[in-house]
């Protein structure tokens, strides 16, 4: 039986509806919290058995309509609730780690035009900011303007391969500019 979505106060924590939203979404989901003053319900979606659990905060007001499917146990019970906290760690610990690299890899003072050539550079040599110079295979010194003139350092080689990409990544920023 179709209840009006007035009544979505009166839903338990535990119990699984069939939900349709004004939106047109249609799911099932075992109500996990409602939180009056923001009028959210916090739901967790049915899905394949296992450790995963899709988690939906839909506010009430979004829900067109729903039927009650049962009463299930309530599924914050501290008993039945199990957190890998190894897991959530290493989890955590990888996206700081990665969230730092992505972080050094932004030059801080410096032109788009010279953020451009050090991701253009880092695409098959190693770089790094020292400061507003892009040091590449830590040798190789490309200070501001960043023209192939500002390389300095490193092996013949290595200073014509850095000179290379510049020239090529220049261009491609000059016709991306003056493009149509």
């Amino acid at each position: 039986m179709a209840m009006e979505a007035t009544n979505v106060e009166d839903v338990a924590v535990g119990c699984i509806l069939s939900i349709k939203t004004t939106l047109g979404d249609e799911f099932q989901a075992q109500v996990i919290s409602f939180d009056r003053l923001s009028n959210i319900l916090v739901l967790q979606e049915r899905s394949k058995p296992g450790p995963r659990r899709n988690i939906r905060l839909l506010k009430a007001n979004y829900i067109k309509e729903f039927t009650f499917l049962g009463q299930a146990e309530d599924p914050l019970d501290v008993k039945k609730c199990y957190l890998d906290l190894n897991s959530l760690q290493t989890r955590e610990e990888v996206a700081v780690r990665q969230a730092e690299l992505d972080a050094e890899r932004i030059g801080v003072g410096v032109t788009s035009e010279a953020q451009s050539i050090f991701d253009a550079l880092s695409k098959t040599l190693p770089v790094r900011w020292d400061k507003t110079v892009i040091v590449v295979m830590n040798e190789v010194r490309v200070s501001s303007p960043y023209l192939p003139e500002s390389v300095s350092g490193g092996t013949p080689a290595a200073n014509d391969r850095v000179k290379k990409v510049i020239e090529f990544e220049r261009k491609r920023l000059q016709s991306r500019s003056s493009g149509p």
